[in-house]
């Protein structure tokens, strides 16, 4: 036995995800049994994804390479209504009660995601802005997000804060050969109480991620 077999024998023993297997793998802090769930489920959306065609709706977290899809919703718009690519980001919007959005059919531009968790507070939806999280409560599910390629110069943000998605709670990554890091996608704006400033949640650790541990 090789000692790479022999390391990949005692991580499995142990529920560990084996070194060699993280070396061609997307990032996962989860012990090696639920691991192997979150692959499966990454396996059947992808599946599903080629049986049916495009789903009206993505779950974000399967992605291998986040910011590969979402430079896609952009080269889709920027084609369509023939824009330069670099004229164009991301509007956002959270679904609500008032807007009505449904999930299950798909936007005319950019797409609704789903799959996030927020760490530091919870999103309010009776008042659509971000709230003190809960007593004991860490994390907590983000609800449907639109996300809408648009010209940068013609988005505008009101009183929002920077929030930035991470792929697992490890907030640090290297950067790859692509120049993106392999943990931090993007940050996207939530709108927040008038009361509280950005410095408000950033002292908080405010984020979110794609994935827990568990």
């Amino acid at each position: 036995m090789s000692p790479e077999l022999e390391a990949i024998g005692n991580s499995i023993f142990d529920n560990r995800i084996p070194a060699g297997w993280m070396k061609r793998s997307y990032p996962s802090l989860k012990p090696l049994a639920s691991y192997i769930v979150d692959f499966v489920e990454r396996l059947v959306f992808f599946q599903k994804w080629i049986d049916n065609g495009a789903p009206p709706s993505f779950w974000i977290s399967g992605f291998f390479f986040t910011q590969s899809f979402l430079t896609g919703l952009k080269q889709n718009y920027a084609r369509k209504y023939v824009i330069a690519i670099d004229e164009l980001n991301f509007d956002f919007e959270v679904f609500n009660e008032q807007n009505k959005r449904n999930p299950d059919v798909a936007p005319p531009d950019g797409a609704y995601v789903y799959g996030m968790f927020l760490e530091g507070c919870k999103w309010d939806s009776d008042i659509n802005l971000l709230q003190e999280s809960a007593p004991k409560k860490l994390f907590t599910n983000m609800p449907y997000l639109w996300f809408k390629p648009g010209k940068e110069a013609e988005i505008v943000f009101n009183h929002c804060y920077t929030c930035p998605i991470y792929k697992t709670l490890d907030r640090r990554g290297v950067l790859s050969t692509t120049g993106h890091s392999s943990n931090h996608v993007c940050n996207i704006e939530l709108p927040m109480q008038k009361r509280h400033s950005l410095k408000h949640w950033a002292k908080r650790g405010v984020a979110l991620v794609t994935q827990l541990n568990d």
